[in-house]
């Protein structure tokens, strides 16, 4: 448990390619699958959301949780009464994350698709502990709005217990991209049908001060940064 997630993106490190196994590598349009570090840990990078699917007694779940990327591993967090936290410790599970970037319109209903970025990782889930949890904690916060950790009250022993983190290396699993226009049957582009893309795009769309802020509170730097620039 020595590893801290805040060595992301150490230029020095050439980590290996996903492991491609039955359950993981692209079968149907393989030509949109990816499996070297740099895609993947992009990806995982810029994502906000992502879905833990497991089994508990038999029963399927997949849970949506913020998360984030640490070196070779994909963090999450939640209560430390959780069932579903309680459970997964050393247990199979699949994380992804999708970047939706454009409805594609075709000059047919089969040939409609969709623009996007995806990871799916499979692994063992493994509890976090002692210094790498709180390091966890705080690169959880510092990766989604760098500078806010330090604006804040110090986290207490008491909140530090109640939360669970957990981490799936970054071993098995690939990514999938889909980009450009439709792609038409051939004789299908002679007729007057208008084909193209819609594109998407997640950002932020302004900022909405508590009504409980104190009147003299104003909007901290940080914030105001990642409102006007972040783009994922």
């Amino acid at each position: 448990m020595s590893e801290s997630p805040s060595d992301n993106n150490q230029p020095d490190r050439n980590p290996p390619d996903l492991k491609k196994k039955d359950r993981s590598r692209v079968r149907r349009q393989h030509n949109r699958g990816h499996y070297d570090r740099e895609t993947v840990d992009t990806l995982l990078d810029a994502a906000l959301i992502g879905h833990i699917a497991y089994v508990i007694d038999d029963a399927p779940y997949c849970t949506p949780t913020l998360v984030w990327r640490g070196d070779d591993h994909v963090y999450w967090h939640g209560s430390s009464i959780s069932r579903f936290l309680q459970q997964v410790e050393g247990r199979q599970a699949c994380v992804t994350v999708t970047h939706f970037d454009g409805l594609v319109l075709a000059r047919s209903a089969f040939h409609h698709s969709a623009n996007y970025r995806s990871v799916m990782l499979f692994g063992e889930v493994e509890v976090v502990t002692g210094e790498t949890k709180e390091r966890a904690l705080v690169d959880f916060m510092e990766g989604i709005l760098p500078g806010r950790w330090d604006s804040l009250r110090t986290m207490t022993r008491k909140e530090l217990n109640a939360t669970t983190v957990l981490r799936m290396p970054i071993d098995e699993g690939a990514a999938k991209i889909r980009t450009g226009p439709p792609a038409d049957d051939k004789k299908d582009y002679e007729l007057p049908i208008w084909a193209g893309v819609v594109p998407f795009e997640l950002r932020p769309v302004g900022i909405e001060p508590d009504p409980a802020n104190l009147p003299d509170v104003r909007v901290p730097d940080e914030v105001a940064v990642f409102a006007a620039e972040r783009d994922v």
